[in-house]
């Protein structure tokens, strides 16, 4: 039953789809921790279902539990070129290189907001759970503080991610043009390859 479930979270994905660059600015974290080892010509590990590769279609499954990106196996096109390899492996290499960055980032988030709230209950003389066993909260006041500290502080680092998400997704589109005007060309030489034959 749970082989089922999993199966059934696991989509077909239009392989020529870009990923939203994710919102740092909007501090869009993610739960944390570990990292995913993938290679390119290997299926990524994280669920412990993962559907064949397919010649047509990408998959896409459920969200991974430490970075919360969802995990793709991309299609693998009968007769791959060169130029289609190279694409293929550049958008897993993308992948792996988000999923790393947001385990870090989600780990570091996470560790950091934990130590706030504990220190600020502290310097008012309380524990992290009241009488009952209930977990204590700030209000969100004073969570404003540690966002904004958190983001001052990897302002820089947040900064560098966006520039190289761009980076990296504008080279992908370039590749995924020149197959796209590549696939075109051979379909037209082909038909016209046919056309001569058949006048013949």
């Amino acid at each position: 039953m749970a082989s089922k479930t999993t199966a059934a979270a696991w989509r077909i994905f239009s392989p020529f789809t870009l990923h939203s660059p994710c919102s740092i600015s909007a501090l869009n974290i993610r739960q944390c921790s570990s990292k995913l080892a993938t290679k390119q010509d290997t299926t990524p590990k994280g669920s412990p279902f993962r559907p064949a590769v397919s010649s047509t279609h990408d998959w896409i499954g459920p969200p991974n539990p430490l970075s919360n990106l969802r995990p793709i196996v991309y299609h693998i096109p009968e007769n791959e070129s060169d130029l289609q390899k190279r694409l293929r492996h550049l958008r897993q290499e993308t992948e792996d290189w988000n999923h790393d960055f947001w385990t870090k980032q989600n780990f570091s988030f996470t560790k950091q907001k934990e130590e706030f709230i504990i220190s600020q209950l502290k310097a008012e003389g309380l524990t992290l759970r009241d009488e009952e066993g209930r977990r204590r909260s700030l209000d969100s006041e004073v969570m404003a503080v540690f966002y904004k500290g958190f983001l001052d502080t990897n302002g820089v680092r947040h900064s560098s991610y966006n520039n190289e998400w761009y980076r990296r997704n504008f080279t992908i589109t370039m590749l995924m043009a020149r197959v796209a005007l590549r696939n075109i060309w051979r379909t037209v030489t082909k038909r016209n390859d046919n056309n001569s034959t058949s006048a013949t």
